[in-house]
């Protein structure tokens, strides 16, 4: 399942015609994650006339024409004249980044190329937010369809952030007559991504909420690139949910990863993880818990009536998961050194509790010093 060899990628986009019909697709964010899959498939695909990558850097696909600017540059909308796609891509959803920070620059960014795609006679715009937007709620249906109202709250991480992009997304074609947008909505990320659901396999225990109902769905990368691709291709449009078939049970993934349950109180769990997140000791919101809760698995439909299958299975994914945060070492969101870790995975029920606690008497410590 890895990428073509280099080599493979050049020799075959070097064997596309100069006139070869398809169409040219600029991609922002290009230089890095999903950015630089999606733009190295694109420049060996034959479908693909031409790829614009558009970064604040040079990514390493010498195939694809680049430009260096911040998307919320107006200028822009000159690097994306002549244009038939533009999969925008560059989003800040890092659990470090500063939140107001964070926000300023994913809906200022998608508002400039969502303005400027339409300004540059682009008619197609691809954009991806997080299938998070429908909520992870107690009456969730399993699966979710597509057409499931969007009931998240901004309460999660970037979450806010990705409402704001959808409402961006539904509005554009009224303030753009022409614009095609098109919005794909992976399931948990998984290859090469770090957040707060990615680190909560990372703990010595998995945190289970008492009377909570979860149900894991994981989408790998590559799999959300290949979806990308058919948008990018027009076989596919509107709102588009993707990740693997199916979804795990709680219990199936302890006995997939070998991770014990720990189990805690509702009232706990969120109000350690609201106290410590508010004094600046973990990443995470509360909010965040809630996807750990209850159930947001998606049907994906409308991938699946074109055509479209994933590649990866959710007991695949969990497994290249778990030897990704091999070693990694988290207690409610923030990572520990080892001998923290040890100490508090031998805590037993306590060990979210004492995992913070401990977090705190550094702190403390640090401030007298």
């Amino acid at each position: 399942m890895s990428s073509p060899d280099p080599q493979v990628r050049a020799a075959r986009n070097h064997s596309t015609p100069a006139g070869a019909r398809g169409p040219v697709v600029a991609v922002t964010g290009a230089a890095t994650g999903i950015g630089a899959l999606l733009t190295e498939r694109l420049a060996a695909s034959q479908e693909i006339k031409q790829v614009v990558a558009i970064d604040e850097r040079r990514g390493e696909c010498d195939a694809a024409q680049w430009h260096i600017l911040d998307v919320r540059d107006p200028a822009i909308a000159d690097k994306l004249r002549g244009a038939d796609v533009v999969v925008h891509l560059a989003l800040d959803l890092d659990l470090g980044s500063d939140a107001a920070a964070r926000t300023a620059y994913n809906v200022r960014g998608t508002q400039t190329v969502l303005t400027a795609a339409a300004a540059a006679g682009v008619h197609r715009v691809v954009l991806c937010t997080s299938a998070m937007v429908y909520g992870a709620l107690e009456d969730n249906e399993l699966p979710l369809s597509e057409e499931a109202e969007l009931r998240a709250t901004a309460e999660a991480t970037g979450v806010g952030d990705l409402l704001e992009i959808e409402r961006l997304a539904r509005r554009a074609p009224r303030a753009h007559p022409g614009l095609n947008v098109t919005v794909v909505r992976p399931a948990v990320l998984v290859g090469g991504t770090d957040t707060a659901l990615t680190r909560y396999f990372e703990s010595p225990r998995l945190l289970v909420v008492a009377g909570s109902r979860p149900a894991w769905q994981f989408c790998h990368v590559e799999d959300l690139v290949s979806a990308l691709e058919y948008a990018v291709l027009e076989k596919v449009d509107g709102e588009l949910a993707v990740g693997c078939d199916g979804w795990l049970e709680q219990e199936e993934v302890e006995e997939l990863s070998g991770i014990r349950r720990m189990e805690l109180p509702s009232a706990v769990a969120l109000g350690a993880a609201a106290r410590l997140h508010r004094i600046g000791l973990t990443p995470s919101p509360a909010g965040d818990l809630a996807y750990t809760m209850y159930p947001w698995v998606v049907s994906g439909s409308r991938l699946h009536d074109a055509g479209w299958r994933p590649r990866w299975t959710n007991e695949d994914v969990l497994a290249e998961l778990l030897a990704e945060v091999a070693g990694r070492h988290t207690v409610v969101g923030r990572r520990l050194g080892r001998k923290d870790a040890t100490a508090a995975g031998a805590a037993g029920a306590t060990v979210a509790l004492l995992g913070a606690a401990a977090v705190v008497r550094r702190a403390r410590k640090a401030r007298r010093r």
